[in-house]
């Protein structure tokens, strides 16, 4: 089978190589999926940096999610499975034309769902249902900041923030995305490129946030603590300001982070959580199929709807990546096999 094969760390367009690989076989409680397309998300951006630390050694296959048919399963898998059509998260190996994965880890699709709409469901749809459903399920009236709000788990997260009743806050750059977000119901639309903390401060009118949902770290946190009220919680879902490689970038995010004292969380009553989907699959595949089951059903019926930004050839998988990377993609980013 082909695969698209990360072979040096770096630019997407001089990092990958379109290879063979032999066609996986299914072990116990996987089965194995014919590839109609490949989902990417920011974490494969960092991993071609070098900046993902779960990202397998090289040279290694990405791909964090896949939508196509099942076509052979293990031992302990039921085999009516084989013929369904599905989305599934990977735990890498998703850029190739065949992908195994847990037999708990995908969902049921209908034939006339588009495939780029079903990957968005996966990972970052999962992200989105876990930090805002499970980990800190929201209330009406709450006001809830969301960073990075156009991206892939973003603009899933404005849409069950609102659907929860919750006034939203929303950061991005840019007039498309502006535009996108006021589309949804944001309340209100940040820019990203002037001054976030005044801009926010103004639209609070001297209130505080409960939540906040943050993919960008680094000096952003800081933020989000200052304008954070009592029992608020901040969701730390991604690392993005960490974009320069090498111990520099990374001393730098980490020295804009700061050092958080827990008995002051304690006094002021608030909390900061982490989502990292991989290390809860390893541990707890079941909260994995209640977010996707969950992600996909409302998407069926209509309460959530997935922006897909583009469908690229997978033969222009590194060009998909590199527009990913370069922050004007809005929604969910797929390859098509």
């Amino acid at each position: 089978m082909k695969a698209w094969t990360l072979i040096a760390h770096g630019v997407p367009r001089k990092a990958f190589e379109l290879r063979e690989h032999p066609v996986p076989v299914p072990r116990s409680n996987e089965v194995r999926i014919r590839c109609e397309a490949s989902g990417l998300n920011f974490a494969d951006v960092m991993a071609v940096k070098g900046l993902y630390r779960e990202a397998p050694p090289l040279p290694s296959v990405l791909g964090y999610e896949v939508v196509g048919r099942i076509e052979a399963v293990g031992d302990g898998v039921p085999r009516e499975l084989i013929g369904k059509r599905v989305v599934a998260m990977t735990r890498f190996g998703g850029y190739a034309e065949y992908a195994v994965t847990d037999h708990r880890a995908l969902a049921e699709i209908a034939d006339d769902v588009p495939a780029g709409e079903a990957a968005a469901m996966a990972t970052q749809g999962c992200t989105a249902w876990y930090a805002a459903r499970i980990l800190c399920p929201l209330r009406a009236r709450q006001r809830v900041l969301v960073h990075s709000a156009a991206g892939g788990v973003g603009h899933l997260l404005v849409q069950l923030a609102l659907r929860s009743g919750c006034e939203v806050y929303t950061i991005a750059s840019g007039k498309k995305k502006a535009e996108y977000l006021r589309a949804l119901g944001a309340q209100h639309v940040i820019d990203r490129n002037g001054d976030v903390e005044v801009q926010l401060r103004t639209a609070l009118q001297g209130a505080l946030l409960d939540v906040t949902f943050n993919a960008v770290g680094g000096s952003s946190f800081h933020m989000d603590m200052r304008l954070l009220g009592s029992g608020g919680r901040i969701v730390l879902f991604g690392g993005a300001e960490r974009g320069t490689i090498g111990f520099l970038g990374t001393l730098r995010f980490v020295w804009r982070m700061g050092l958080v004292i827990p008995i002051f969380l304690m006094m002021k009553s608030r909390s900061i959580h982490g989502v990292n989907m991989l290390r809860i699959s390893e541990h707890h595949p079941d909260i994995i199929a209640e977010c996707l089951q969950n992600m996909v059903r409302s998407q069926a019926c209509g309460e959530l709807k997935a922006n897909v930004h583009a469908a690229f050839p997978v033969a222009e998988l590194p060009a998909a990546l590199e527009a990913l990377g370069s922050g004007v993609t809005i929604g969910k980013v797929v390859t098509l096999w």
